[in-house]
């Protein structure tokens, strides 16, 4: 399970993301580079980084459910996630 720190700086850099989009999109539109340059690092969406949600895990991430796949299996089995199941044959 990932530190609490690390979830929580992936939860503001997708806040601030997604506060500066228009802003970023409309600098490169216009091609203002100093402009562009002048933003918070984290307002990029290059320094985001898939975590499952649950756990924080940076690996085998799930991007279709947003989680793990330990912990994807885990609710698969115990049947948590709609119309997914265990296959057999």
């Amino acid at each position: 399970m990932a530190k609490e720190s690390v979830k929580a700086r992936e939860r503001k850099r997708a806040r601030m993301t997604a506060k500066y989009a228009e802003k970023r999109k409309a600098l490169k539109a216009a091609g203002d580079y100093a402009a562009l340059d002048k933003l918070p690092k984290n307002a990029s969406p290059v320094r985001m980084h898939n975590r499952c949600q649950i756990t924080g895990r940076p690996k085998g991430y799930i991007g279709q459910f947003g989680i793990s796949r330990i912990k994807f299996r885990e609710l698969a089995l115990n049947g948590k996630i709609p119309g997914v199941t265990k296959a057999s044959w």
